[in-house]
């Protein structure tokens, strides 16, 4: 909860200003019974209308005054807290962007969203209520207690004799009801879990006829969540009948006051018209201070209400708070940002396993090197390694041993924008975002041209085919990448109805352009053919073979045509380094690349079983993703594997 205060105390004008007002409302209400008291003797005591009429008057302009004032309290409470939920995400979700990759290995996608989105919404929505009434009752309980001590101590040590017994139900209650919604909320993203894994994954679901166990996995889920549902409704029964929180002045209706309630009435009754009999204090006096006394029991309902809403708050939110307080593992904090950036990579004795499987060295001692000017191919069997060279090289991840160097320097000292400006990624199924063209080709840069834009676009060999959208660079990306062959535009004033075709080379281009406008040193292609036709893959590769000599590029490939023009190709198996050299050296020298060429496959598990079995080594376990900008990548893979 401190995070939540934290954010309160930077909106101090808001707070001071709902603070003045809150405090103008209820210093108004607490004159009220007061004069209520005044009234009745004017009419019992001093049977005069002179007696009468001055506290009648004095209340109306009380009664004004206050309402006025509460109106204006309302208005601006909401606005503070409005700003609280949106402080909130805002703070989480930058929180989440810093965090590591392995991060998102380890937390499945439909756990994180629900922290953001459900959670958050909880948080903010418990905390702005409760902190309103509490502040307001706190106020209001003040004013009552100083009145109730004025017109008599004796009625008030009585009156305050039930509020352990409240407080000690509060605190047992509060810790219990925290239990339960704590676990509701589990149950809750277990069921949501189920939901998105089974969305996600229609395709296969679909093939194994298996709807309905997946909507009794879902309906098992929601029983769990349900079971919890109704020993929160009797707790919650059993403490309003004994203790009166939540009774009596329920905005939902009437309904019969608690135990404790109506015997804290009874005995201030009783004593309170010994008073009056012995002429202690006046019947208005006894008047006013019954009233005082309902109002304070009130805002100790209240109170205690807060308490156990706070509570309910901070068990639908620890995982939210977990989050805001975790310290990446792997910060992108370096600070190297050289003038000058030749390109030149090196690996140096890498020995590499993901975070999810520690135990599983996926790279054991790679070494090769990358130059400006040359090409440099990946190959092997699919799980030995590739990709996880990429990882590294994007500062993904860090090697358990070894090195990875740019220009000599580790490239997690580098700074992170810097860093990936030198180096840009083209990926087998590159995730376009639902913006403009020319925002997903300026992805993660500020103040770029729509020059630069277009001309990155025409080293891509994407200009013309953009040129020809309906509306150029400013086409969004739904109407322009399209996960079918050919998409029906809408009809717009002035034009035709056209039919236009759009092929999944389309997308490379456009990712192509945007790795390029950031005129890296270093780039990356792993398998950025792979998932294309055979006209497809020469479009994007004759815009790949203008732009190669430019760079220090490497090729992450199983086409044969993609890798046979590299300048050195490293052959990893089971995550070493079995050879490397050219094409003619290394066909020469009869070994893995050479039995690989021969069956022209490059990384399917037949080719792995020329050399035994790879065992799964350098896969990362699947991992299904729902967010709306992965499946917006494309129709390649409907699941999101993941693949290394």
């Amino acid at each position: 909860m401190g995070i939540i205060f934290l954010f309160l105390a930077q909106r101090d004008q808001e707070r001071v200003a709902g603070n003045g007002r809150r405090s103008g409302s209820r210093s108004g209400e607490a004159f009220i019974p007061y004069y209520y008291g005044k009234a009745i003797d004017g009419i019992v005591v001093h049977q005069s209308m002179e007696h009468f009429a001055t506290p009648v008057v004095t209340l109306a302009a009380l009664a004004v005054a206050s309402s006025l004032a509460m109106g204006v309290r309302g208005g601006v409470f909401t606005l503070m807290f409005g700003k609280l939920n949106l402080r909130l995400r805002n703070h989480l979700f930058r929180t989440l962007m810093r965090q590591e990759i392995g991060f998102f290995d380890d937390n499945h996608t439909g756990d994180i969203i629900s922290r953001l989105s459900a959670d958050t919404t909880q948080v903010s929505d418990l905390v702005s209520v409760n902190i309103n009434v509490f502040m307001r009752s706190i106020i209001k309980g003040a004013g009552f207690s100083a009145f109730m001590l004025m017109m008599s101590w004796k009625l008030t040590l009585v009156a305050v004799m039930g509020l352990p017994f409240i407080g000690l139900a509060s605190k047992f209650y509060g810790d219990y009801y925290k239990k339960l919604t704590k676990e509701v909320q589990t149950v809750l993203a277990d069921a949501n879990k189920v939901a998105e894994e089974t969305i996600s994954a229609m395709r296969t679901v679909r093939s194994f006829a298996n709807e309905g166990g997946e909507a009794a996995s879902y309906y098992d889920q929601l029983l769990l969540m349900f079971q919890l549902n109704k020993k929160q409704a009797l707790a919650y029964a059993g403490y309003a009948w004994s203790s009166s929180v939540g009774t009596g002045g329920s905005s939902s209706g009437p309904s019969s006051k608690p135990l404790s309630e109506l015997a804290l009435e009874i005995a201030i009754l009783y004593y309170g018209g010994h008073l009056v009999v012995t002429g202690q204090m006046s019947g208005g006096t006894l008047i006013s201070f019954f009233i005082y006394m309902l109002e304070l029991g009130e805002c100790l309902e209240n109170i205690a209400s807060v308490y156990t809403g706070l509570m309910q708050g901070v068990g639908a939110a620890e995982k939210v708070f977990e989050y805001l307080d975790r310290k990446p593992k792997h910060a992108a904090d370096g600070t190297e940002a050289p003038d000058a950036c030749a390109g030149v990579v090196e690996f140096q004795d890498v020995t590499f396993a993901y975070p999810t499987r520690p135990d599983v060295d996926i790279l054991k001692g790679v070494s090769f090197t990358l130059r400006p000017g040359e090409v440099t191919a990946l190959v092997g069997p699919s799980g030995s390694g590739k990709s996880s060279c990429v990882s590294l090289l994007e500062n993904f991840y860090l090697p358990q041993k070894g090195r990875v160097l740019l220009d000599g320097k580790p490239v997690h000292t580098f700074r992170h924008d810097y860093l990936h400006s030198k180096v840009g990624l083209v990926g087998q199924e590159p995730v376009l975002f639902a913006r403009t063209v020319e925002e997903n080709i300026t992805y993660g840069l500020t103040g770029v041209s729509r020059e630069a834009a277009v001309q990155a676009a025409i080293k891509a060999n994407a200009h013309e085919f953009i040129s020809a959208l309906p509306d150029g660079y400013e086409t969004m990306r739904n109407v322009c990448i399209s996960d079918h062959w050919q998409r029906r535009l809408p009809v717009e004033e002035g034009r035709t109805r056209t039919n236009w075709a759009f092929k999944p080379s389309a997308k490379q281009r456009v990712a192509i352009a945007r790795a390029l406008i950031r005129s890296p040193r270093v780039l990356i292609l792993d398998e950025a053919t792979s998932a294309l036709d055979a006209e497809s893959e020469h479009i994007v590769q004759t815009a790949l073979n203008g732009v190669m000599r430019e760079h220090a590029v490497l090729v992450v490939a199983h086409r044969l045509s993609t890798v046979e023009r590299a300048d050195n190709i490293v052959v990893i198996d089971r995550g070493r380094v079995a050879e490397q050299g050219s094409h003619a050296q290394l066909m020469a020298s009869g070994g893995l690349y050479c039995k690989l060429v021969q069956r022209q496959v490059l990384g399917i598990e037949t080719g792995a079983e020329l050399l035994g079995p790879a065992d799964g080594v350098g896969r990362q376990p699947r991992r299904r993703q729902s967010s709306s900008s992965s499946s917006a990548g494309g129709g390649g893979d409907p699941e999101g594997n993941m693949r290394y």
